[in-house]
């Protein structure tokens, strides 16, 4: 049984409204000034080794956690029988699907400081079903997304020129390709919720992208097993088809993501550093200026750093972010057990996710699905390496801290 959750015995707090996020929020795609000799405006985006060896064919009953004064006594949920339907892919392990509670319990507390609820797109926890599939065991690489290039002579969105109908307002002379890097501020931002604040830690990099990850005088030389990054979206869903799979749906990554066990705060279980160590890569420090590299790294560390979690995943807690293939709507987990109470059923089966994009604080930009968290994740500002927690993303945006792994469905 796992430990007792710290966050279940803070004291507890109202949850307040959501502050809209406005221009300059995590996951904006906005004209972002350059000056009027270089580009008057951009697009600016974000949203905030083993293969088990199966035993029996009984199904099995997932972890449970001590109850919390708010954690509610539910259902246990159950998982299929973990028999695996063949051999393992190359770089895959078999997830056996079944039960999950999905979402964020309200005992499980984002940064205090906050204005507004980290979680709240992820509140209403709710019973799903899905079947099993086959998933990367680590982030899609350097070396794999290399592979994919040269036997495809693909160029990313993040290498192609901007289309000036995107910049209506821009010189079309001056459009030239990038993508977003953080930049560590030689000072404390004092106001992390402030409206522009990221400004103070992202950087239109001009020449940044998968080959450059921090500009063009970057390069991945030794970094072959690092993750690939500045991947949007539509980048992902080429790499996928290519490789004859595809995107995880966003109940397919949380079920993987928790390993077996029900509702835990962490991927590993709830206490954050079992045996004072770090089982992810997520920022230590006061986020964005100081990072004390407590885990090892300061930025991203190579795939299967850490050790994996009951299904033999790694890194499903920080690094990068992973795309899913759900258009993000913040009512989504509502509208999906509304659904499974008219069909009067246990559980939500395969969700897929709605069949729209809308983000109520950016409502012209329809986003996708961002799950995990990043190494640029704060426990000061962006607690959001939780299995649990969500992320979102316009497609074809990305940045030095976006990634992607891919599932494979049975063979039948």
């Amino acid at each position: 049984m796992a430990k007792k959750s710290s966050a279940a015995i803070q004291a507890k707090r109202p949850l307040r409204q959501p502050k809209p996020e406005g221009l300059f929020g995590p996951s904006s795609r906005i004209w972002y000034p350059l000056g009027a000799a270089i580009l008057g405006a951009a697009i600016f985006v974000f949203s905030k080794y083993s293969d088990p060896t199966p035993t029996d064919d009984k199904p099995s009953v997932i972890t449970n956690n001590e109850e919390s004064p708010v954690r509610p006594k539910r259902d246990m949920p159950r998982l299929n029988p973990p028999t695996r339907p063949g051999p393992a892919p190359d770089g895959m392990v078999w997830v056996p699907g079944g039960e999950f509670w999905m979402g964020i319990e309200e005992d499980i507390l984002g940064d205090p400081e906050a204005p507004h609820d980290i979680y709240a797109d992820a509140r209403h926890v709710h019973l799903v079903y899905v079947d099993g599939f086959w998933m990367d065991t680590t982030e899609v690489t350097n070396a794999q997304f290399a592979e994919f290039v040269k036997a495809t002579g693909y160029v990313t969105v993040a290498e192609q020129k901007p289309d000036p109908k995107e910049f209506p307002n821009a010189d079309p002379s001056a459009l030239k390709p990038f993508s977003i890097v953080f930049k560590k501020p030689e000072t404390k931002v004092r106001n992390l919720w402030a409206a522009d604040a990221e400004r103070t830690w992202w950087d239109l990099s001009f020449g940044a992208d998968w080959k450059h990850p921090e500009g063009p005088k970057s390069d991945i030389k030794g970094r072959e097993k690092h993750p690939a990054v500045h991947i949007c979206w539509e980048d992902a869903v080429a790499y996928c088809k290519w490789a004859g799979k595809r995107l995880p749906s966003e109940a397919e990554w949380e079920f993987a993501a928790r390993g077996g066990i029900d509702r835990a705060i962490h991927v590993w279980g709830e206490e954050p550093l079992p045996e004072g160590k770090y089982l992810a890569n997520w920022w230590q420090g006061e986020f964005p200026a100081k990072n004390t590299k407590a885990d090892g790294f300061e930025a991203v560390a190579p795939v299967g750093s850490f050790p994996p979690n009951g299904y033999g995943l790694h890194d499903m807690a920080g690094n990068v972010w992973e795309w899913c293939d759900d258009w993000y709507q913040k009512k989504h987990y509502l509208d999906v057990d509304r659904a499974r109470g008219l069909k009067d059923e246990r559980a939500a089966r395969n969700p897929k996710g709605p069949e729209t994009g809308f983000d109520p604080n950016e409502p012209d930009q329809p986003k996708r699905v961002q799950r995990g968290g990043s190494f640029l994740c704060g426990d000061n500002y962006c607690r959001r390496y939780v299995p649990g927690a969500r992320g979102k993303g316009e497609v074809r945006s990305a940045a030095n801290h976006v990634g992607f792994r891919c599932v494979m469905d049975a063979k039948r």
